[in-house]
């Protein structure tokens, strides 16, 4: 606008504005004379435009001198006698008035100009203070949506948390135990301790009444310790809920102290562990059925065997009776013979400590107990095994080959347990010869096998595996045999997973079956 405008053009320097208020008088004077426009015998609007125009670019001063120049010209050209500055009384009024009327037009001029610029300054002014509210307003608008936006994101938080606390039934708290005040409880937390979200914030008086009885002091007491040394505290305990329903409660707090040290309070985590213990003892109780399904298994194993296992103890038996007379034989001579009777004495020895250690071993296997774990020796398994079942091979012509690797490592895991499996698995091959032509052999084999483990195999040369029906022979109450419980392999298959381990089956050629297993000898991994 002020390039457009000539007459909201800035005030130019005082040397101009002083230089506009002598020109334009002259310039009026040009005009005022010029024959074409008739305007010498009106002058006065002219003089009175110079001054306006000096008073509005130049201000008070170049209007004050154009006025003085003006009436001066006005005086000596037009009030008569024309062309002199001698004194006119008669003209006096008429020159009073022109300078009268061009101070006012000039006074006039001096504050529209004014006016202008102050307006135009408000304006100027006013479009900085817009566009500074603009400005100000886009980064207010800019904030409201990072608000926005961080107010969204943190509502999806805050759900996303309630809702992870919801599936893992999992609260969060805030409290002073030191005061006995609560400051704040998540939704879940109310609803793990068994209070109504609705009803506000519970008072510590009333979240302790819940506690059950028998836990009350065993809390109070984990709580104000932490509290007095500024500890973490961990714990279970049970709360009553009011319908007198009792849920298991796993606690962590953890201290935050105040900035001026007046207190400690405490945040942290309350999980609801019910159905995880529930699921615990659920467990231990199926642990405990399927021990004593193993021990019935071996009860009912060795109750098939006792005919052999009778012959293994008579053999003994028989052989230090024997022993006993040759002995008693020799001291009875007229010269006793010490050096025979020496040796037949150790063969009592012998025979009846290979005897007791084979009645050892069966009533270990009748043996109740819970799983003990400790290092094993395999090889040494398997030959215990091979001579409670030597008289039951024998019985039906069996031969037992055993290929064990030297320098084994031993695995970790319960010994009775290691000899039911090979007890069930000897077993199993010996039912399986029973009845066929041709060569018996049952053949045990160890090795070491990759990935640090132990692999076990027990085969033979019986009727094979079931057609079609191999996957199912480790199933519960699956059996080929007219009396057989079909728990054995099962039994088997869970002692071996339950050692880390792996159990499986397959066909031998031309006929049989064989039996593996592998342990892991890496030690830690039991432990």
């Amino acid at each position: 606008m002020r390039t457009s405008n000539p007459l909201l053009w800035p005030k130019p320097p005082a040397i101009w504005s002083y230089g506009i208020a002598v020109l334009s008088v002259p310039a009026v004077l040009f005009i005022s004379w010029w024959p074409a426009l008739h305007l010498r015998d009106a002058p006065v609007s002219l003089f009175l435009c110079a001054v306006v125009l000096s008073a509005w670019f130049g201000g008070v001063w170049p209007g004050s001198l154009a006025t003085a120049l003006s009436a001066l010209a006005f005086y000596y050209y037009f009030l008569p006698p024309t062309h002199s500055l001698a004194p006119k009384p008669e003209e006096m009024p008429r020159l009073l008035i022109f300078m009268v009327s061009a101070l006012f037009v000039g006074s006039l001029s001096v504050a529209q100009r004014r006016a202008t610029e102050s307006l135009r300054h408000a304006r100027d002014d006013l479009k900085v203070t817009i566009q500074e509210l603009q400005n100000t307003n886009e980064a207010l608008q800019a904030e409201s949506r990072e608000r926005k936006s961080a107010e969204e994101s943190l509502r999806r938080s805050e759900g996303y948390l309630a809702e992870a606390q919801r599936l893992s039934h999992t609260g969060s708290w805030a409290s002073i135990p030191a005061r006995g005040e609560i400051k704040y409880f998540s939704e879940e937390c109310y609803r793990v301790l068994g209070f109504d979200r609705h009803g506000g914030q519970p008072r510590y008086e009333a979240f302790f009444q819940r506690v059950h009885p028998d836990d009350q002091a065993k809390l109070s007491e984990a709580v104000e310790r932490a509290g007095r040394e500024s500890t973490e505290f961990e714990l279970d305990y049970r709360i009553v809920h009011p319908g007198g329903e009792i849920r298991d409660i796993h606690v962590v707090g953890h201290p935050v102290p105040s900035p001026n040290g007046d207190f400690v309070e405490f945040v942290g985590t309350v999980m609801d562990v019910t159905e995880r213990k529930r699921a615990e003892e659920e467990r231990e109780r199926l642990r405990q059925a399927n021990a004593d399904l193993a021990r019935v298994n071996r009860m009912t194993t060795m109750g098939e065997l006792t005919a052999s296992l009778a012959h293994e103890v008579n053999q003994p038996i028989a052989a230090a009776v024997t022993s006993a007379n040759s002995c008693f034989h020799w001291l009875a001579s007229d010269v006793p013979n010490l050096e025979r009777a020496r040796a037949a004495a150790t063969r009592i020895v012998k025979d009846a400590t290979r005897a007791a250690e084979i009645i050892s071993r069966v009533r270990l296997l009748f043996q109740k107990g819970t799983q003990q774990l400790e290092l094993i020796d395999v090889n040494e398994v398997i030959e215990e095994m091979i001579v409670l079942l030597r008289g039951e091979a024998t019985r039906y012509s069996i031969s037992v080959r055993t290929e064990l690797a030297e320098d084994l490592p031993p695995v970790m895991g319960d010994r009775v347990q290691m000899q039911q499996v090979m007890m069930n698995l000897m077993m199993n091959s010996v039912d399986a010869m029973k009845t066929v032509d041709g060569t018996r052999e049952l053949a045990i084999q160890s090795q070491r096998a990759e990935k640090e483990q132990l692999l076990v195999s027990v085969s033979d040369t019986g009727v094979g595996l079931p057609p079609q029906q191999t996957d199912q022979i480790f199933n519960a109450f699956f059996t080929t045999k007219p009396h057989g419980t079909g728990m054995g392999l099962r039994i088997c298959r869970s002692i071996i997973e339950s050692h880390g381990g792996r159990l499986w089956a397959t066909d031998n050629s031309p006929r049989g079956a064989s039996f593996h297993f592998a342990l892991s000898t890496k030690i830690e991994a039991r432990e």
